[in-house]
């Protein structure tokens, strides 16, 4: 009997030491926890803090900034300041500083692109006429907030900035597809769009568009022989190019592309002035290791009776004084004078044959025809051009004559739509 209560009383003792030395695990456990959750609550308070300060130093700098220069002196300011934090960085500065010395800073190569000085090089000629100024369908001096400052920059502009420029043929490398678009009919993005219904549509409170990068080099280069301030991203969707294989054989590809930029043809002290025209469009016909350029053609079609989109500020503000009209562009174009050539030849030794130079007469080709294995036809391309810009094409839409036809032909129903204007071009 004893010995039973010795061993209950040994074993009473060893649970209350085990509890005993599992209290303290336990308390650190609870205290963990409740400075796991103490830190869950204040991380979020720190940051709200943090960014309530930012914002109301920022409106404090805002407010300054209106009495040191102004409304029309800040909305010249934002106008460079792209991060908008009231500040402005040597980059930021970086237009106002070519304007003043005259010196334009060299732009950012296409990493992939190696331009070989030996290799072939391309002339392109620019054509324009300018926009039919009665072909707008409301703006005259004085009514509606037209001022003849405000049209200064589009009654300048007469004809191409750069009428004839010679490019490296490698430079159209951006043009060919990637690994995964081997087909013709496939499209891919050449300069991906980064609006959506977040970003919403970028401001419009700019003079000087931002550096290219990347793909964008080229296209920049090719919109600046009719304008030194081409934006190669527009403000709102549709935005950035698009390209399709047309035809391709072993050695060649046609690719139709479509690209949706715009100019700003005002300067400071002006307002700013966005002339958009309705797309872009061409194609090209390159070697597929882009040693060649057969023939390149870049267009803004003239088949519509309007096609540009011009938008203009009249003061000082983003979004309440802005103007808006249509009007008529008889031409804009690139084209090819001829397909590529070398500036040297080599034998099959590589000694130099024959070299062309600037006082001598250009090297003769003959260029062999190039015969496609597989092709669809240009309207088949546009189509998957304007599809990848426009998915709810997907479904067709037909002219009420064609869409009654069908209707009847097929026994089905109409669904008509009424519009304003088109959904696509901005109504060009």
């Amino acid at each position: 009997m004893a010995a039973d209560v010795d061993k209950r009383t040994s074993e009473e003792e060893r649970k209350i030491e085990e509890n005993a030395l599992r209290t303290p695990a336990s308390g650190s456990r609870f205290y963990r926890g409740v400075w796991t959750l103490i830190m869950l609550c204040a991380v979020p308070l720190v940051a709200y803090g943090v960014k309530n300060y930012q914002d109301t130093l920022l409106l404090k700098r805002h407010e300054e900034s209106v009495r040191v220069l102004g409304a029309e002196g800040l909305f010249l300011f934002s106008s460079l300041d792209t991060d908008h934090d009231l500040y402005l960085s040597p980059e930021e500065f970086k237009p106002i500083a070519e304007k003043l010395t005259g010196i334009s800073s060299p732009v950012d190569v296409d990493e992939e692109v190696i331009q070989d000085p030996d290799g072939e090089t391309l002339t392109l000629e620019a054509k324009m006429e300018p926009l039919l100024l009665d072909s707008m369908t409301k703006s005259k001096d004085g009514f509606l907030g037209v001022s003849h400052s405000s049209l200064s920059g589009l009654r300048s502009w007469k004809s191409p900035a750069v009428p004839s420029s010679s490019f490296f043929a490698s430079q159209f490398r951006v043009f060919l597809p990637p690994k995964n678009k081997k087909d013709v009919g496939d499209t891919w993005w050449v300069v991906p769009s980064e609006l959506n219904i977040f970003t919403g549509y970028l401001p419009n409170n700019r003079y000087h568009p931002p550096t290219p990068k990347g793909k964008e080099v080229l296209i920049h280069s090719l919109l600046s022989l009719f304008h030194p301030r081409p934006f190669v991203k527009s403000r709102f969707a549709p935005q950035g190019a698009v390209a399709c294989i047309r035809a391709k054989n072993d050695f060649y590809y046609d690719i139709v592309f479509r690209i949706h930029a715009e100019f700003q043809l005002n300067d400071v002290p002006n307002f700013p002035f966005w002339f958009t025209p309705g797309q872009f469009t061409g194609n090209i016909i390159l070697s597929k290791d882009a040693s060649h350029v057969r023939h390149f053609h870049l267009y803004v079609p003239n088949d519509r009776t309007l096609n540009v989109d011009m938008e203009w500020l009249y003061g000082a503000s983003e979004s309440s004084n802005m103007e808006v009209d249509i009007g008529y562009l008889p031409q804009m174009e690139l084209q090819s004078t001829g397909p590529s050539t070398p500036s040297i030849i080599l034998d099959e030794e590589g000694n130099v044959i024959d070299r062309r130079d600037g006082s001598s007469e250009p090297i003769q080709f003959v260029f062999e025809e190039i015969r496609w294995t597989s092709e669809i036809s240009r309207e088949e391309a546009a189509r998957h051009l304007e599809v990848t810009f426009y998915p709810f094409k997907k479904v067709p839409y037909f002219p009420f004559p064609e869409a009654f036809e069908k209707a009847e032909a097929e026994k089905k129903l109409v669904h008509s739509i009424l519009l304003w204007g088109a959904l696509d071009d901005q109504s060009c």
